[in-house]
């Protein structure tokens, strides 16, 4: 039986997922931990706020707010949870849902105020498919290990630690008056996990898979923009600059900023060059000469890419619900 303290909030912003948003809501609603299920249509101009009521089944736990003007993922996710009451927040994308038995398995764990399980990322959804059955194996996950766990390195694959979604609970965050910074389009779960492990966050996080993430090239966080990457750099820099973080993190974090912000000098650089002409963008290069390292080493490995691309043919993504998985699981589960 569900105890009160175990009921969960699924909070679900959208923006045009008129084709996604009814098999969120159902995987949601499927979870007898889960007491609420509100979903923001953040702007939407397609059938996103009628897809999301068909999935309703009756029980009173779906909840649809629309804006009528986009604001973002982060206004969207602050609204519902200030309208919801549940103690346990868990945040589902409006692309993706989650495998059955999802909280069973987190909520097993003790002693924590977010917890995070597998991700399973794949090209084609499948309902009927289910995931490895991994091991729990419970660990700790501080600062530093999160923050290195986002880097990306050469030859590595991608930090991925930013992409977690785990159930937060609320009294954390109302207890330290974190919301996600409503500037931000980009990073704002990283940053708020961030802010949050600064504050002495007990963050569990399992190799038990249990949320599934679809990958689109046209998701959101495939279509950034530069000024998107600014609000992120400044929103570390800020964290930075309030000296709370640990010393034993600030290194890698400083790491973490920089690679960010060469990120943003890169965009910068090339946006000026298609926007306003090659002598614009040399003028920003110049006039930001800790920048040029970054442009160079920038462009010059999107060139290599370029030619490898050309010269070799690319494995296909799987399209026939092949999962890959954010976090190394070493063993599998007995049945």
């Amino acid at each position: 039986m569900v105890t009160q303290q175990e009921k969960v909030c699924v909070i679900i912003a959208a923006k045009n997922a008129q084709e996604t948003i009814g098999r969120a809501v159902r995987s949601a609603l499927a979870e007898p931990e889960v007491a609420e299920v509100v979903v923001v249509d953040d702007g939407s101009d397609d059938r996103t706020m009628a897809a999301a009521g068909e999935a309703d089944d009756g029980s009173g736990r779906l909840d649809i707010i629309r804006f009528r003007v986009n604001r973002g993922p982060s206004a969207a996710r602050n609204h519902a949870i200030a309208i919801s009451r549940a103690p346990l927040i868990s945040i589902l994308d409006a692309d993706d849902f989650f495998f059955p038995g999802r909280f069973s398995q987190l909520l097993a764990c003790k002693d924590w105020d977010f917890v995070a399980d597998n991700i399973a990322f794949m090209a084609t959804p499948d309902l009927g498919q289910q995931p490895a059955r991994f091991a729990p194996r419970p660990r700790g996950l501080d600062l530093k290990a999160f923050i290195l766990g986002n880097i990306s390195r050469r030859g590595a694959p991608r930090g991925e630690l930013g992409f977690l979604k785990p159930v937060m609970r609320r009294a954390f965050l109302d207890a330290h008056g974190l919301r996600y910074r409503e500037d931000m389009r980009l990073g704002e779960d990283y940053e708020l996990y961030v802010r949050a492990l600064v504050k002495g966050a007990r963050y569990t996080v399992i190799e038990s898979c249990g949320y599934g993430a679809v990958v689109r090239a046209n998701s959101l966080s495939g279509q950034h923009r530069t000024k998107d990457l600014e609000a992120l750099h400044k929103a570390e820099r800020a964290i930075l600059a309030a000296g709370d973080v640990p010393a034993e993190a600030v290194g890698v974090m400083r790491r973490h900023c920089r690679q960010i912000g060469d990120r943003y000098a890169l965009r910068h650089f090339l946006d000026s060059r298609r926007e306003r002409g090659a002598g614009a963008a040399l003028a920003y290069a110049f006039g930001n000469p800790t920048a040029m390292p970054a442009i160079a080493g920038g462009i010059l490995r999107d060139k290599v890419d370029a030619a490898r691309r050309r010269s070799h043919r690319q494995t296909p993504a799987p399209q026939d619900g092949g999962l890959r998985y954010l976090l190394p699981a070493t063993s599998t589960a007995r049945d």
